[in-house]
C-alpha cells in the first residue's frame, strides 16, 4: 500500500482538484522531493515520479525557484520576486510579481506555485508558447509602427531632395540593415547615390554605371516590384555599392522607392556576411519603409520642379531696375498687398522706343482684385500691350483693342490703366498722357506746384466701347510726372487708423519733392505711405516717376533694353 505521503494526485480525493487538470501539476515538499504529479505532468516530465528529486526531473529554472522559496506559516504568500535571476537559468522572473516563466523542450511555460498547509508546493505548469509568440509579434509590430511614424516625421520635415535622401539612407542603416543606399533616378548614365553605414554619416556621390548591370536595380528604378533577395548574389555586388571597410556582403535587398506617378528611386540594404540574411518578413517591412521614403523624395522633387518653374515665370514679373532711357529718367516701386506675396494686381511697364527719337511707352495699371488671380490678368494685359506697341502713338486705339481682348476672354475682372509716351526734345521731355478709368497723373513743377493732367476715360474690360482723352505736357529739367495706383491714396492709417492717405496729402508730399530725381521721389512716396499704414492691411501699391534730368549730357543708357514690371 502506498502511504499518504507518496499518494499520486490521480488517487486524491475531491479536495485535490489538480488530478483532473489539463495542465501539468507536480507537488514537491520542502526538501525538493516530488510528492505527487498528475497525468499531464507525467507526460511532460516522465521521470517526475513520487520520491524523485525535483532537481533531477524538472527544468533547472523550476528546481532553483523551488529551493529559493521561503515560507512563514501554512498560509504564506510565495515571494516570486526574491528568486535570483542568476540561479534560475533560462527563466524570466517578472518585476511585477507575475508568474515565473522558463523554457523546456523548446516550449515556454509559466510556473504558478500554490503553497499547501504542510509546506509543500504544488507547481502548475501552463504552456505559454503561443501567448509568448503573440506578445513578441505585438512588441515587434509596435516597434515597427513607432519606427515608421518616426521615419515619416523625419522625412516629411523637409522638402529638400538631398536632405530626404540622406535621412532615408540613415534611418534604413540604423534600423533595417548594416548599410543602406538611396539611389535617385539616373541622369543619363549617372546615378546620384547616398551611402550610409550604421552609426555613420550619409555621404553623397555620383556613379557612372548602368543600373541594369546590378540585378534588381534597373527594375527598381523603373518602379517594378522588387526582386527577392535570395535571387541576388552578394558576391557579385559592384564596388560602388560597398561602403569603405564594409567587408564581405551576406545579403542584399533592392526595393523601389515609389513616387507620385513616377518612381522616386531605389533603396539598397546591405547586411554583412556574419549577420543573418533578410527574412521574407523583413523584406516586406523594408518595402513599407521605402513607400514612405519614396513619397517624401517624390514630394521634394515635385517641390523643386515647381519652384524652378515658378522662378522662370516670375523672372518676367519681378520689378526691373529702371534707369535713364533715351535721355528720360524712369523709376518705379511696387508693394504687394501681402508681405508674403511677390505679385498682385498692380503692374507697370516701360517699353523703350524702337527707333531713336521716338517716344518710349509707359503703362501703369490696376486690375480689380489682388493676388495670383489678378496677376494672371495683368500678364494678359501686359502681353497684349506689348503686341500693340506698333500703335503706341495712338493711345485711344491701343486701349480700345485691349478692351476688346479682355471682353473676349473668360475673365470677369476689369482694369484701370494709364498710358504715357515720353520723348526727349532738346532740354525738355514731351509727354502724351491717356487715362482709362485710372487716377490722373500728377506733374511736379520745379517750383513745387503739383498739377493734375486733365485726362480721363472709361474702365478697360467692363464695357463694349470705351472713351478716353489724351493730353500733352512738357517737363523742364528737374520736373517730373508721377503715375500711381489707388493703393497709395486709399491707404488707411493715421492716428486712428481710419483716415485715407488721400490725393491732397499725396500732392503735398510731391510738392516737397520738387527737383528730386525720379528714384528719390518713388522712395519718398512709398516710405510715407508705409508710415501712414503701419502694420494695417492694404491694397497693392505701385508708383512710376518720369523725370527730365538736370544734367546736360542726356545720352541714352541701354536704350534698346526693355524695362518692364508686372505685379
Amino acid at each position: 500500500m502506498v502511504s499518504n505521503q507518496t499518494q499520486t494526485v490521480s488517487d486524491a480525493g475531491p479536495d485535490q482538484p489538480w488530478g483532473r487538470s489539463p495542465y501539468p501539476v507536480l507537488v514537491a515538499d520542502v526538501r525538493g522531493t516530488v510528492v505527487r504529479c498528475n497525468d499531464a505532468a507525467g507526460l511532460l516530465l516522465p521521470a517526475a515520479v513520487p520520491g524523485a528529486l525535483l532537481a533531477d526531473v524538472a527544468p533547472a529554472w523550476l528546481a532553483a525557484a523551488h529551493t529559493t522559496l521561503s515560507y512563514d506559516g501554512p498560509h504564506a504568500v510565495v515571494p516570486h520576486a526574491v528568486v535570483p535571476h542568476a540561479v534560475v537559468p533560462h527563466a524570466v522572473v517578472p518585476d511585477d510579481g507575475g508568474p515565473l516563466r522558463g523554457d523546456f523542450d523548446g516550449r515556454r511555460f509559466e510556473a504558478h506555485p500554490s503553497v499547501r498547509g504542510d509546506g509543500s508546493v504544488a507547481w502548475w505548469l501552463v504552456d505559454d508558447t503561443d501567448h509568448q509568440l503573440a506578445r513578441e509579434a505585438l512588441h515587434m509590430e509596435q516597434e515597427r509602427s513607432a519606427f515608421l511614424a518616426k521615419a515619416s516625421s523625419a522625412l516629411l520635415s523637409s522638402l529638400n531632395l538631398e536632405r530626404c535622401m540622406d535621412v532615408s539612407a540613415q534611418l534604413a542603416a540604423e534600423s533595417l540593415a548594416d548599410a543602406a543606399l538611396t539611389v535617385a533616378p539616373a541622369r543619363g548614365r549617372r546615378l546620384p547615390v547616398v551611402t550610409c553605414l550604421r552609426g555613420g554619416v550619409p555621404a553623397s556621390s555620383t556613379v557612372k554605371v548602368d543600373p541594369d548591370d546590378v540585378p534588381g536595380l534597373g527594375e527598381a528604378l523603373r518602379g517594378f516590384p522588387p526582386v527577392p533577395s535570395r535571387w541576388i548574389d552578394p558576391a557579385h555586388a559592384p564596388e560602388w555599392m560597398l561602403p569603405d571597410g564594409f567587408g564581405p556582403v551576406g545579403s542584399i535587398v533592392i526595393t523601389p522607392l515609389p513616387g507620385h506617378g513616377v518612381p522616386a528611386g531605389a533603396l539598397i540594404l546591405l547586411r554583412k556576411a556574419k549577420t543573418a540574411s533578410f527574412s521574407d518578413e523583413e523584406e516586406v517591412f523594408a518595402r513599407l519603409f521605402a513607400a514612405r521614403a519614396g513619397a517624401a523624395m517624390s514630394a521634394a522633387r515635385l517641390y523643386a520642379e515647381q519652384t524652378a518653374i515658378t522662378n522662370v515665370l516670375m523672372r518676367e514679373l519681378m520689378p526691373p531696375v529702371l534707369h535713364q532711357i533715351s535721355g528720360v529718367d524712369f523709376a518705379g516701386r511696387y508693394r504687394p498687398s501681402a508681405d508674403h506675396e511677390r505679385i498682385g494686381g498692380d503692374f507697370y511697364d516701360v517699353h523703350p522706343a524702337a527707333v531713336e527719337g521716338e517716344a518710349s511707352l509707359v503703362s501703369l495699371g490696376d486690375v480689380c482684385g489682388k493676388g495670383l488671380e489678378a496677376a494672371v490678368l495683368t500678364g494678359k494685359i501686359r502681353n497684349t500691350l506689348h503686341a500693340l506697341l506698333p500703335l503706341s502713338n495712338d493711345h485711344h486705339r491701343m486701349l480700345g483693342l485691349l478692351n476688346t481682348a479682355l471682353l473676349s476672354s473668360h475673365h470677369t475682372r476689369f482694369a484701370t490703366l494709364v498710358l504715357a509716351s515720353a520723348v526727349r526734345r532738346e532740354n525738355r521731355v514731351d509727354l502724351k498722357l491717356t487715362s482709362g478709368g485710372h487716377p490722373r497723373p500728377l506733374i511736379v513743377r520745379a517750383d513745387g506746384t503739383v498739377e493734375e493732367a486733365d485726362t480721363h476715360g472709361t474702365l478697360i474690360g467692363a464695357l463694349p466701347h470705351i472713351s478716353s482723352t489724351t493730353v500733352s505736357a512738357s517737363l523742364a529739367p528737374g520736373e517730373s510726372c508721377v503715375l500711381y495706383t489707388d493703393g497709395i491714396t486709399e491707404a488707411r492709417g493715421g492716428p486712428l487708423g481710419e483716415d485715407m492717405f488721400g490725393e491732397e496729402r499725396l500732392k503735398r508730399t510731391l510738392s516737397g519733392c520738387a527737383g528730386m530725381p525720379a528714384e528719390g521721389i518713388v522712395d519718398h512716396v512709398q516710405m510715407l505711405a508705409a508710415q501712414w499704414l503701419g502694420n494695417r492691411p492694404h491694397d497693392d501699391m505701385a508708383v512710376v516717376v518720369i523725370s527730365a534730368p538736370r544734367t546736360h549730357h542726356l545720352s541714352a543708357v541701354n536704350g534698346h533694353t526693355r524695362g518692364r514690371f508686372t505685379a
